[in-house]
């Protein structure tokens, strides 16, 4: 071959050649994904939203939309901003998977359930346990997630992002963040009027906004430790002791609380309730306070607040954390102990003895990793002859935390020889369940709850010889059961539905309790409708056990009305 001949470059090697300067680099900008995404989040996974603004009262059809399409501005552009901050070589895809999945999990929950994302849902997924999970599971979460967060994000992943130098990157996404914030603030004072009336008398619309209302609430969750110290706890009651009913007794006071579960008072026979879900309860001499509500509408919100010295309006607003019922009663000398069916005393009982039996596996009572409530009572005489014989010898308390009525997954909440409302809804999709089925599913777990507290009841009646038993059964809140499209709990107290806050409350002493503190149920039946909440529960509990303390305030218990005798014991 002459030297002079022209020298033909392989396809291989011409594909190795260096850029040239007037070359671009190649893949999708970053900004088409961030804009692609923040439009994807903005419309799609924010049809919760866009139903719920649909079906607002005083509305017209023109206003709706018109509302709808600033809503919808606001979201893609504020979601923009977001991304643009974390819009970086390594971090685009992740950040953006995230807020796929995000947005998909928030869109089916708010959408099956009716629920909103504020504090309150965000703790009670941090704290969901692999039970309680594991009821929410179903083939419609899963496509609702194949849709709204998979598939884009296998569009996602499979592009080829253009890389840019961190200079040029840090340009980009500051001009990113000023454009989408100069455009969101002009988008709000455009439609200001309109979004913010819209905002002010329906608050359940600010919780809807998806995954910022995920985001937010999981800033609020994260923001805590900054209002106060978490890892201080204050002591409480420590002048505790017990009252003059404790002189020269010969049979000490036994007082078990069971803590219900996901209780409508609506749906209990003893309250009026049509159907029969309490014929156990009903052949008790029992009195059942009509009107009782709740200090949260969940567990972790209303367990906390039940056994503190706070009251709703306060507990939120507290300076620090203070111990709570069961150490006041500690500190008194009584014996104390914890039995927990559910996910958690949510630290009220982490002072004192208590036990877990969830994970029992008694035959007949247990299976798929939960147990019936019933197994609370089991070998319950042997858990109280190991307690402290000092203590026993004075009093005892005892906590009983239901598993109760805990949804979605209501059939799994009573045994078979119980499911005595058929059909009944055996699925954890619940929008798809008749609502006939539905309601029997989840009376059927009062008809239960109804045997495990008759059960309890003979239990107590069993230890007669030895002690003055009484029992006090209180829900920590209520549940929706498709009314307005609303199913579970957890909204916001102040526009949540009664029947998420409304909670049966019931009261069983026996001749022995009410000799010994002067409480008569003749005369509790006498102040049914009186109203009382949660707010009442620590201080009624003292004065059931004629604790004497500087933090009891009669103005609070009561059983106070009815022991006119001893109502002074602070």
């Amino acid at each position: 071959m002459s030297l002079l001949s022209p020298i033909h470059a392989s396809p291989s090697a011409s594909r190795q050649a260096p850029k040239t300067s007037g070359q671009r680099a190649p893949g999708m900008r970053q900004l088409w994904l961030v804009v692609l995404t923040s439009l994807w989040i903005a419309t799609v996974c924010n049809v919760a939203l866009w139903r719920e603004l649909a079906h607002l009262p005083g509305l017209s059809t023109g206003q709706a939309i018109t509302i709808s399409i600033a809503l919808a501005l606001v979201i893609a552009l504020a979601t923009a901003a977001l991304l643009s901050v974390l819009a970086w070589r390594w971090t685009l895809k992740p950040v953006i998977t995230l807020f796929l999945l995000s947005a998909a999990f928030g869109t089916y929950f708010m959408l099956a359930y009716g629920v909103i994302i504020d504090q309150t849902m965000m703790v009670n997924t941090l704290q969901t346990n692999v039970h309680e999970a594991r009821d929410l599971l179903n083939w419609s979460l899963a496509a609702t997630v194949l849709v709204l967060a998979v598939l884009p994000g296998f569009f996602l992943w499979r592009q080829k992002v253009r890389r840019t130098g961190i200079g040029r990157q840090v340009v980009f996404n500051a001009l990113t963040l000023l454009t989408a914030c100069a455009l969101l603030v002009f988008v709000v004072m455009l439609f200001f009027q309109s979004i913010a009336s819209v905002m002010r008398n329906h608050t359940q619309v600010r919780y809807l906004i998806n995954p910022l209302n995920s985001f937010y609430a999981l800033g609020e969750v994260a923001a805590k430790p900054f209002q106060r110290d978490e890892s201080i706890l204050l002591p409480l009651g420590q002048d505790a002791r017990l009252g003059a009913s404790y002189t020269a007794q010969t049979k000490p006071p036994l007082l078990l609380l069971v803590l219900g579960e996901t209780g409508r008072s609506g749906n209990f026979g003893v309250n009026g309730y049509s159907r029969p879900t309490t014929p156990e309860l009903a052949q008790e001499n029992i009195a059942s306070q009509r009107n009782a509500w709740s200090c949260g509408t969940s567990t972790a919100a209303s367990v906390p607040c039940m056994f503190s010295h706070f009251g709703r309006e306060a507990y939120d607003s507290r300076p620090a954390n203070y111990e709570g019922l069961m150490d006041v009663l500690q500190h008194a000398g009584l014996a104390v102990l914890w039995l927990d069916n559910q996910s958690g005393c949510k630290g009220v009982c982490d002072r004192v003895p208590n036990v877990d039996t969830s994970a029992l596996k008694v035959p007949g009572l247990c299976e798929g990793g939960e147990c019936f409530d019933e197994v609370m009572l089991q070998d319950l005489d042997e858990r109280i002859a190991a307690l402290p014989a000092e203590r026993s010898a004075k009093g005892i308390v005892l906590v009983m935390h239901q598993m109760g009525s805990h949804g979605p997954a209501y059939y799994k909440r009573s045994p078979p020889a119980f499911k005595k409302f058929l059909p009944e809804c055996t699925s954890n999709s619940l929008q798809n369940c008749e609502r006939d089925a539905l309601v029997n599913a989840y009376d059927n777990s009062i008809v239960y709850t109804d045997h495990v507290l008759e059960l309890t009841i003979r239990w107590l009646k069993s230890r007669e010889a030895t002690n003055a038993p009484a029992m006090l059964y209180l829900a920590d809140h209520g549940e929706s059961l498709g009314e307005n499209n609303l199913y579970l709990h957890g909204m916001p107290w102040r526009i949540a539905p009664d029947v998420q806050k409304h909670v049966p409350w019931i009261t069983w002493l026996s001749p022995e309790f009410e000799q010994r503190s002067k409480i008569s149920t003749a005369c509790l039946k006498q102040h049914l409708d009186a109203p009382v909440s949660h707010d009442n529960y620590f201080h009624s509990v003292l004065g059931l056990m004629n604790v004497q303390t500087s933090v009891y305030q009669p103005a609070l218990d009561m059983y106070a009305t009815c022991a006119k005798p001893q109502a002074a014991r602070g």
